[in-house]
């Protein structure tokens, strides 16, 4: 059984208007992550994934590129406790 992980992630650039939470958030349930994404008022998105370590650490490698029409400049993530306390990957507002 692999080990649960969490990783809270802040991802800058041309990363906004663009679908880029509606595709991360398409990208997380194919992989069986669960968490949040959401666009900051600064530009930037933040998320919160957590779930299995292999599939967390596809999921970052995932935003730290994004889809196809997003630039990724920079990113920035934390480690966090896992918690078990997400039923699904959302978007939030």
């Amino acid at each position: 059984m692999s080990k649960k992980i969490k990783r809270h992630i802040y991802i800058s650039g041309r990363v906004q208007g663009i679908g880029f939470r509606a595709n991360a958030r398409d990208k997380a349930q194919i992989l069986g992550v669960k968490g949040w994404i959401r666009n900051l008022h600064d530009g930037r998105v933040e998320a919160v994934v957590e779930g299995e370590q292999s599939s967390v650490n596809q999921m970052i490698n995932y935003l730290k590129r994004g889809p196809s029409f997003a630039r990724v400049d920079n990113y920035e993530i934390k480690k966090e406790s896992p918690k078990d306390n997400f039923n699904s990957f959302s978007i939030r507002y």
